[in-house]
């Protein structure tokens, strides 16, 4: 259990002999809470949207449009101001023709998502009392609940999107409080991504006494206030997923059913858990940050046709996940584990846990000593060298 009275970190599975916790009748405030000082919501910054154009010759070019927020709509209407297009051209859909949906509204609507949902590592500024190591510990414990209740990897990679964006909007949070919204975090994102998500109780039990029912329904409530009930991001695991996907797809292929090797799958998902786990990685949009796990496991030109993106969006971040990457190359590969009551074509979406937090120093011991230097990805193993002009894409 990880503890807050304690500061020790310790989590095993729940023996099924154990009787499960009375379930209080209706819960009530505690009398003795002392009052809160209400926090202050950070300032909302401006949203877009991205929009398709249709052009004669059948190119799908896209726009991106500001948008304002709905409590900014004035009472006269005439005095509006006028919000400016501006002309974002964008590849088109990497995803193959489906039978249920538009592939280009599917792909507008995942990157409409990337500017809705913003995540910032500058949220620490807000909290003085916090340090980016607090947050990895959690992370790590979070993925170890996760695990030991076989939750899928979407559902930790919710909670961590969820505890992020909710710290953008409060102020001077003390650590003391990380693991009651962290687990809350964890039972909202399970009750949207799990069929049979675990009850609140077995959400208490796992903190060893730290938070109890009550504690998570009353942080469960302003947690989904200050995020305005947007709960549905696509995260690093959702763009990994539909990259890898996207590159096993041939012809007449159901593109719901997975066709990518889960063995390879579960080497690109352990080095996004080291990563996310370092706040650093909150400076790249969580496509982009797929994208570059994917780099370090095939080539820029698979990236490319998978994505869209150029060389010069997904560079920043491949140069800044290598010491990961090397970190993970001198530990043994992951293997594929077995779950009660999972399907076996199901294993690779399981959240797994490994030693991350020692992985994690490794990983930033290697970033010190780390040159600064311009690298291409090519596929695991070879040398990175720098790209040459002739050598990327026409279309970049």
């Amino acid at each position: 259990m990880m503890s807050r009275r304690s500061g020790r970190i310790t989590l095993q599975a729940r023996d099924s002999n154990t009787p499960e916790p009375p379930v209080r009748a209706p819960l009530k405030k505690r009398k003795s809470e002392p009052s809160k000082k209400k926090l202050q919501p950070a300032a909302k910054k401006q949203s877009y949207e991205i929009q398709k154009c249709w052009s004669e010759d059948g190119a799908s070019p896209c726009v991106l449009i500001e948008t304002p927020h709905k409590e900014l709509e004035p009472t006269d209407p005439s005095g509006f101001k006028q919000y400016r297009f501006k002309n974002l051209f964008i590849k088109a859909s990497p995803i193959p023709q489906l039978s249920w949906a538009s592939s280009d509204d599917v792909w507008i609507k995942m990157l409409n998502k990337e500017l809705k949902y913003v995540h910032d590592k500058s949220y620490l500024q807000r909290h003085p009392k916090l340090q980016p190591k607090m947050r990895a510990i959690l992370l790590d414990w979070l993925l170890e609940v996760s695990e030991v209740y076989s939750l899928h990897r979407q559902t930790a990679y919710l909670a961590q999107d969820y505890f992020d964006r909710f710290m953008l909007t409060e102020e001077d949070v003390s650590k003391e409080y990380l693991q009651l919204l962290g687990i809350t975090a964890l039972f909202i994102a399970s009750k949207i991504e799990e069929i049979y998500p675990p009850k609140i109780y077995e959400f208490a039990y796992v903190t060893d006494g730290a938070c109890d029912m009550w504690d998570i329904q009353q942080t469960e409530l302003h947690m989904l206030k200050a995020l305005d009930w947007n709960l549905c991001p696509e995260t690093p695991i959702s763009w990994l997923k539909l990259y890898a996907q996207v590159d096993a797809q041939t012809d007449g292929e159901n593109f719901l059913v997975p066709q990518f090797s889960q063995e390879m799958y579960i080497q690109i998902t352990q080095l996004l858990d080291l990563c996310v786990m370092d706040i650093s990685s909150l400076d790249y949009s969580y496509s982009v940050l797929a994208a570059a796990a994917f780099c370090h496991f095939s080539t820029f030109d698979v990236v490319h046709k998978v994505s869209g993106l150029t060389w010069e969006s997904v560079a920043p971040c491949v140069r800044w996940m290598t010491p990961f990457m090397d970190t993970l190359r001198s530990e043994a590969k992951p293997q594929l584990k077995d779950f009660p009551k999972v399907k076996s074509d199901d294993r690779h979406n399981i959240q797994t846990h490994v030693a991350y937090l020692d992985l994690l120093r490794k990983a930033q011991r290697h970033q010190i000593d780390l040159p600064d230097c311009q690298m291409s990805p090519v596929a695991v193993g070879a040398v990175l060298t720098p790209p040459s002009s002739t050598e990327k894409p026409a279309n970049l």
